[in-house]
């Protein structure tokens, strides 16, 4: 069958847009009267024809028609792309759309042409053909004995009832947040009435803290959260690069692939020769993952697990390496790391290898008027009025933004290096020094930048500096990149943590000046994925100061 609609399809469609129009018009005004009164004989529905206005009894004849008529076989392309209903629904959708924008010949060769969820909106009201794709299925299940029309749509329903309550959940946690801001604000007016009612605050707090997670990983059941980390080729290469380039420390081993997502770096593995790879994820989007498995050939190597990894039966004691994009802003917002070392702890093999190896986070002096001017300044005057009011919490939140390097007021300094093999989740809660010395004279500081650097060593027993640079490292024929805004823009960009000068115009400095602090990292309460970073800092003719960032 041809990948694209033939010439004779094409050039009968030039007018099925106005004629689509009237032909459906016309069906509604027929039905319309005295419809009470009648009762049909059989369930079929009149459907519109995919390239014509015609509108035949039912789906068959007007699958007939459009095979015989426009050389086009619907059935033939669903078994060809193997959708499913949904699948379906959209190349319908697809197909009407491109004839009604006048694309003589829409390409169906791919179903990633018609993956966009626009396409499960009607493009002809009450889509008679939307409503009977089990006459589809069931010409096909006849040959090939699969599963029936009916057992199909339930399966499809469910997956739809899935998503739905994923939808239902971020509503849900968006008032339950309003209402603990409130309960927290009744108990804090309350509390000289006697002590806290300790055991139901904890359970108020666990429960929280259950549907925080819930909502976490319904946020990565859905499309767009992993297209942007798929189109960051800066985070994606380097995977590939490291994995692709060191095949022989793969080849016949076993692999971990913690929070798989989509399943790209499982099929890296499997496609640089291991003999298993375990693909683990509590989102959903394991489903997903499964398909492009089986899609891409690698359904005898790679298994697929629905949960999180300190809940799943891995089908093997132990694993010969561990592969996971973890990171967040900040570098360890989301607690991703915590699973991870986990993982490592309890399934890596002793010489086993951690991927990546190495990770390091880096502090900066943040100055940039323009961004002030931009995002501070301006709503102190918007067309002439205050509304300094939509200001409130941007010196308490940690933004996360691109930054230019021109707002680095010095070098950065590296104030925590993380080897993957050995660290333990204890140290990723901490208060470090740090130190930097300016190299411009500057009006003051506005805030603090902070990234990470991510490496990729082939040994276990490989280290870094504590300066290590990744543009050093890759020179040196090692994979490794940066955050930062010296380096290409990745998805994480960089997190900036403005300083609230109480008001006040802030110090100015001088090149060659010193600072001298503290930086910390703390889970915002037990069991959270967020964090708040505590910075201290001070150096000559600047008052010492301290200031608290959340991330969430």
């Amino acid at each position: 069958m041809s990948s694209s609609l033939s010439s004779t399809a094409a050039a009968a469609v030039d007018d099925v847009h106005s004629d689509s129009e009237s032909a459906s018009d016309n069906s509604s005004s027929t039905n319309d009267e005295g419809w009470e009164d009648v009762e049909p004989e059989d369930d079929s529905q009149p459907v519109v024809g995919l390239f014509s206005a015609d509108v035949y009894p039912d789906v068959r004849s007007m699958l007939k028609e459009t095979r015989e008529r426009y050389n086009f076989d619907l059935v033939k392309v669903q078994k060809a792309l193997d959708l499913d209903f949904f699948g379906t629904v959209k190349l319908v959708n697809y197909i009407r759309s491109e004839v009604k924008k006048g694309n003589r010949n829409p390409d169906v060769s791919s179903k990633s042409l018609f993956e966009d969820e626009i396409y499960l909106k009607p493009v002809l009201d009450d889509d008679a053909l939307l409503y009977n794709l089990e006459d589809l299925e069931d010409e096909e299940n006849s040959d090939k004995g699969g599963k029936s029309s009916a057992e199909k749509r339930i399966i499809e329903l469910q997956e739809a009832l899935e998503r739905l309550q994923g939808q239902f959940t971020n509503y849900r946690l968006a008032v339950q947040k309003s209402l603990n801001e409130q309960l927290l604000k009744d108990e804090a007016s309350t509390a000289s009435s006697g002590p806290p009612a300790r055991k139901d605050s904890g359970r108020k707090k666990s429960e929280r803290i259950e549907e925080a997670d819930a909502d976490y990983f319904t946020s990565y059941s859905y499309n767009a959260i992993h297209e942007s980390m798929l189109k960051d080729t800066v985070r994606t290469d380097a995977y590939r690069d490291f994995i692709y380039d060191n095949k022989g420390l793969f080849k016949n081993k076993v692999v971990l692939d913690v929070g798989c997502g989509t399943g790209i770096l499982s099929m890296f593995c499997a496609k640089a020769g291991a003999k298993m790879v375990i693909a683990v994820d509590n989102s959903s989007i394991i489903e997903k993952a499964r398909q492009n498995v089986y899609a891409n050939g690698f359904g005898d190597i790679i298994t697929c697990l629905h949960g999180k990894i300190e809940e799943v039966s891995l089908p093997v004691p132990q694993v010969d390496i561990i592969v996971s994009e973890w990171m967040g802003y900040g570098l360890l917002f989301e607690a991703m790391l915590d699973s991870v070392l986990w993982a490592r702890d309890r399934y890596l093999a002793p010489d086993g290898l951690m991927v990546p190896s190495h990770a390091t986070l880096r502090i900066a002096p943040f100055v940039d008027p323009d961004y002030i001017d931009s995002h501070v300044s301006f709503w102190k005057s918007v067309y002439g009025f205050d509304m300094s009011s939509m200001l409130a919490n941007i010196h308490d939140e940690v933004i996360v933004t691109t930054t230019k390097p021109s707002s680095v007021a010095a070098e950065p300094a590296v104030f925590l290096q993380l080897p993957l093999h050995t660290i333990t989740v204890e140290e990723l809660s901490f208060v470090k020094n740090f130190e930097v010395t300016l190299t411009e004279d500057v009006d003051g500081l506005d805030g603090w930048n902070i990234w990470f650097d991510i490496f990729f060593l082939p040994s276990r027993t490989s280290k870094i500096k504590d300066d290590a640079v990744p543009s050093e490292m890759k020179k040196q024929g090692y994979v490794a990149f940066t955050t930062g805004p010296h380096g290409p823009e990745t998805h994480w960009q960089q997190c900036v943590l403005l300083i609230n000068h109480g008001g006040k115009d802030p110090v100015p400095l001088r090149q060659g000046q010193v600072i001298k602090g503290e930086i910390g990292y703390r889970k915002k309460e037990e069991g959270s994925r967020a964090l708040e970073i505590e910075i201290q800092w001070g150096a000559e003719g600047l008052e010492k100061k301290q200031q608290t960032w959340s991330l969430q």
